[in-house]
């Protein structure tokens, strides 16, 4: 194996973390406290839209420019707070915002340093929009270990298409027989590599995916490094 592709939000890049503070910063600054019960509320319901209006981006039926303002606009309904004015600017904001914050998951320096410094090439494929996805990467410390980045946009589809992995292994001059896929999403990192002819390696920090059959399962980004081995004997069979 010589080359590992990363997804990004939720596997290194912390979201759900990064995301909270950047609301907390903008329900402040906007002053949301006066059209809306609590911040806690807020986020709660916030977090159930975005699920959903990302599920519809990735199947292809929302553009991107149309989620980033309804994922705001839908949330501030629920609490009877219909402004599309100030979800506009929410939105605008958000993008600005969210990508500067740096929380990482637990070990994702130490062991792309670790990766790196054994030879492997490092790569990302993320569904993320291209605009903010560098940013996180700059501003996080990520970008330097990674050779190839590609935003699934950039191929006019997003994960799991099966395109986006033959992309990326064209950009990463790689065979997909010498390259494994680490993500959080087991449809569209896990399903979608392997169907490209990738070995994934299904990250579940939470135990989201217990009740997966995938073999390649690891709850901490420090484990990848051992489960390598046993990616390429199971090829060798």
């Amino acid at each position: 194996m010589r080359h590992l592709f990363f997804d990004l939000d939720h596997t290194l890049w912390d979201f759900e973390k990064n995301s909270q503070a950047a609301l907390e910063i903008l329900y402040k600054e906007l002053e949301l406290k006066n059209n809306l019960p609590s911040f806690r509320r807020f986020h709660t319901s916030y977090r159930k839209v975005n699920a959903e209006l990302w599920q519809q981006y990735g199947k292809g039926k929302l553009d991107k420019s149309v989620l980033r303002v309804k994922r705001f606009s839908d949330t501030f309904r629920k609490f009877d707070f219909d402004n599309k004015e100030v979800a506009e600017v929410m939105a605008q904001r958000y993008v600005e915002v969210s990508p500067y914050q740096t929380n990482l998951f637990p070990h994702s320096i130490e062991t792309l340093e670790t990766l790196k410094n054994e030879g492997y090439q490092l790569h990302i494929i993320t569904n993320g929009f291209k605009e903010v996805q560098h940013i996180k990467l700059e501003k996080s410390r990520l970008i330097q270990y990674f050779d190839v980045i590609l935003c699934s946009e950039e191929v006019g589809k997003n994960k799991p298409h099966k395109s986006v992995f033959i992309e990326a292994l064209n950009r990463a001059n790689a065979n997909s027989k010498e390259s494994i896929m680490i993500g959080d999403n087991y449809i569209a990192d896990i399903i979608g590599a392997e169907k490209a002819g990738i070995a994934g390696i299904l990250f579940d920090p939470h135990n989201n995916h217990s009740g997966t059959r995938h073999e390649w399962r690891i709850n901490s980004l420090d484990k990848i490094q051992e489960t390598i081995p046993w990616i390429i004997n199971s090829r060798l069979k």
